[in-house]
């Protein structure tokens, strides 16, 4: 192609306008997220350190003035967000000026190792020894595309591409093409430069693909999860009711059962022993022993329907209400039959207290009968 200085300049800076800008949607989304989740901070501390180099190559070359300007840009803002990696990473907990220091001084470092390569490079490029040059080039091109392969990885381990920047992906392949296209242009085709922009392209363009793969599947085994756990779930403080101290200070809830069956957390799901079922007039008072010999207690209405004690460690469902007949009718019987048929399905015998105030039932009911 005919060398062009004007379409050189011309599309060498479009092409910086767009890889300078390329990292603020990226920094933005961050921010505006408050997390990185899925942004591999290897990616931007890699690209942060290839600018360094890069800018020694695209200076020493003599490329276009914008072409000398983008890699201190860019290198800039891969470290901002990568900077941004260390203050969102719940793991890390960086604290604010902690990240701020480590950024800004991680910027000063790079700085200055480019400013120190091209000063010692630069009497040697002029006497015609380019191997440096030549080094620094692909250094540059390897560490780019060698920076996307922890975001591959982050890719593969989460089954869906996350924290990336869709907007960052595509300006980062439009300014990689304008890139190239400005080199085309030049008096001397640089196919070390050319060949940097042209890896970014292919390699931004495989994260897109694989959002396009992926992400749909990843988004379809979610809403088969939450289909499959739609009719199960915890019930929550409000739902569990009130909370009391017992005269022996365990701690005792009631729970009231509305429609569906529903889980009942208990504390202590681990290393259930035993379960003490002790039937009252109005209660079921269950309590569930771990193996600390701690007994968080549990007080179920008797329109809970028990079907097995061992339902209570943590994983016990209340079924349909059951009809609770009043003291004052004479048919409480039908209520003392309920208490005895949830003892006789929780496979817990009543207590003798129990046992003696069922008998002092049944004799009032018999003196009633009498009189009548």
């Amino acid at each position: 192609m005919r060398p062009d200085p004007v379409a050189e300049n011309v599309l060498g800076t479009m092409g910086t306008i767009f890889w300078t800008g390329q990292l603020i949607p990226q920094v933005w989304k961050n921010f505006r997220d408050k997390k990185t989740e899925g942004l591999s901070p290897w990616l931007m501390s890699i690209w942060g350190i290839s600018s360094a180099f890069l800018g020694v190559y695209a200076f020493l070359q003599k490329l276009n003035v914008p072409l000398q300007i983008q890699p201190q840009l860019f290198g800039f803002l891969a470290l901002v967000s990568w900077g941004q990696t260390l203050y969102y990473d719940p793991l890390r907990q960086t604290k604010k000026c902690q990240t701020v220091l480590i950024t800004v001084g991680t910027m000063i470092v790079v700085g200055a190792m480019e400013v120190l390569l091209v000063f010692v490079s630069r009497p040697a490029y002029e006497r015609g020894v380019s191997a440096p040059v030549k080094l620094y080039g692909i250094l540059s091109a390897v560490l780019i595309a060698g920076g996307l392969l922890p975001q591959y990885w982050e890719i593969y381990v989460r089954k869906e591409v996350l924290g990336i920047s869709y907007t960052f992906i595509t300006i980062d392949m439009l300014g990689g093409l304008l890139n190239d296209l400005s080199l085309a242009f030049a008096s001397e085709f640089d196919a070390l430069a050319a060949s940097t922009y042209t890896l970014v392209i292919v390699m931004d363009f495989a994260i897109i693909l694989a959002a396009l793969v992926l992400n749909p599947r990843a988004r379809k085994h979610r809403r088969l999860e939450e289909a499959a756990n739609a009719g199960t779930r915890t019930l929550n403080d409000a739902e569990l009711g009130t909370t009391s101290t017992t005269a022996d200070n365990s701690e005792t809830r009631e729970i009231t059962p509305v429609g569906a069956p529903r889980e009942i957390d208990i504390e202590s799901k681990a290393g259930l022993e035993g379960t003490d079922v002790i039937a009252s007039e109005k209660n079921v008072d269950v309590a569930v022993k771990d193996e600390k010999g701690e007994t968080p207690r549990v007080v179920l209405p008797m329109t809970a329907d028990i079907t097995d004690a061992s339902q209570l460690r943590g994983d016990s469902t209340l079924g349909t209400p059951t009809t609770v007949v009043d003291d004052s009718n004479p048919l409480s019987e039908k209520k003392n039959a309920i208490e005895g048929d949830t003892l006789a399905r929780s496979g817990v015998a009543a207590s003798p207290l129990e046992e003696g105030d069922k008998e002092t039932k049944e004799g009032r009911k018999n003196k009633t009968g009498n009189m009548s």
